[in-house]
């Protein structure tokens, strides 16, 4: 499919503009946009394509996307600003803001074991319908209730799905106000940008159907497969990665007005790629308009180890901070200065502390692979060229 990118790129910015046509020439995007701040003020806002993965009608500027996992960025910095008022102990057990979940054996994780998924809770015994896990009540009980698949603390891995009554009940607990209206009050809004995690009915129309594609072959190459122990684990039922992306059970259908009502911090934010680069660069620094939302030393927090080597669930070596993803190989970002969070399949958010970089992309099209689309790592790549040559 060949596009043309509507919007602009500041001077030096032309690489980025480049990369995003030629993923619609080449990589089989259908729908997407893409945003780049850097110190505050946005050098990248571009979109092409259709707004649905199966519709012909424009993708146009405004055009918002279910993000899935990049929406545990955050839920992340929910947590991070809580502590940053005072609010929450990162070294605290969680059971000392949730006494319910001292059950099963958790009554030592630490709240930041819990952020660095350490809390051994991947998985459900008896997952959740949909229904059931757009409940927040329902969802916290099942994980309070869940005993560890390890020791809370000692390894780390994947919290695909539970991670959303984790975070959620936990901010709950510490604030009495859900997290996605949290996130409305204290982020979204101050910020100006289009981020929502429970999409209120009257901006349905903004946001495009989203859908599994394939991926293209490399012309004169192979498709690139996954290594055999992580194909293996998939396709294992009782493997902990097969069980993790399985806690909701059957899969959610992602363009069901009710699911987008839903707040599930793992898996269901939606925004748009500005929403998303801004949100990262009020991490980092004041953007335009004048709000910041770390302070230097929480978004330092933010980029420091808490957990890496294998990882349980996704069967390759990860690194997080307490809930960002950090700059690796199973999960490349701008540098090994960056924290931020891919979406299964697509979606991308990051901020880039050492370059002053905020980057944020959605598309309608979800490929097969969780941590490094090529789509998103091509404009990387072209973020990294700009600013190398500036």
């Amino acid at each position: 499919m060949n596009t043309n990118a509507n919007g602009v790129v500041a001077e030096g910015f032309e690489p980025v503009r480049e990369a995003f046509v030629r993923n619609f020439a080449t990589l089989g995007e259908r729908g997407a946009a893409v945003a780049v701040y850097r110190d505050g003020r946005k050098v990248v806002d571009l979109w092409g394509g259709t707004r649905d993965v199966d519709g012909t009608a424009p993708w146009e500027q405004g055009t918002a996307q279910i993000v899935r996992s990049a929406t545990k960025g955050v839920a992340a910095a929910v947590l991070l600003l809580l502590h940053q008022r005072g609010l929450l102990d990162l070294d605290a057990p969680v059971g000392a803001y949730w006494p319910q979940y001292k059950a099963a054996g958790k009554e030592r994780t630490l709240v930041r074991e819990l952020l660095a998924h350490r809390a051994g809770v991947p998985v459900l015994d008896r997952p959740l319908t949909p229904a059931e896990a757009a409940d927040p009540d329902l969802g916290a009980a099942a994980v309070a209730a869940q005993a560890p698949a390890w020791e809370p603390g000692g390894d780390h891995g994947y919290h695909a799905q539970t991670y959303s009554w984790l975070t959620g009940e936990l901010v709950r607990r510490v604030t009495g106000r859900p997290i996605g209206e949290w996130i409305a009050d204290e982020i979204a809004a101050p910020l100006g940008a289009d981020l929502w995690l429970g999409l209120p009915e009257s901006l349905h129309a903004r946001v495009g159907r989203v859908g599994q594609v394939d991926t293209p072959v490399p012309a004169g190459g192979l498709r690139t497969r996954p290594k055999r122990s992580v194909a293996d684990a998939y396709a294992d039922p009782a493997s902990l990665t097969r069980r993790a992306f399985a806690a909701i059970t059957p899969l959610p259908d992602e363009n069901d007005p009710a699911y987008r009502a839903a707040a599930l911090p793992a898996s269901n934010g939606i925004a748009t790629a500005d929403g998303l680069a801004r949100f990262y660069a009020s991490l980092i620094g004041e953007v335009e308009g004048g709000v910041r939302l770390f302070t230097p030393e929480t978004a330092a927090l933010a980029g420091t180890e808490q957990s890496a080597g294998p990882d349980r669930v996704l069967v390759v070596t990860t690194r997080f901070g307490l809930g960002h993803m950090l700059h690796g190989g199973a999960s490349p970002l701008l540098s090994p200065t960056s924290f931020g969070h891919p979406g299964r399949g697509g979606a991308l958010g990051l901020a880039d502390p050492g370059s002053g970089i905020a980057f944020g992309y959605v598309t309608n099209g979800f490929r097969t692979g969780v941590t490094a689309d090529p789509r998103a790592q091509a404009l990387l790549r072209a973020v990294r060229t700009a600013i190398t040559s500036a």
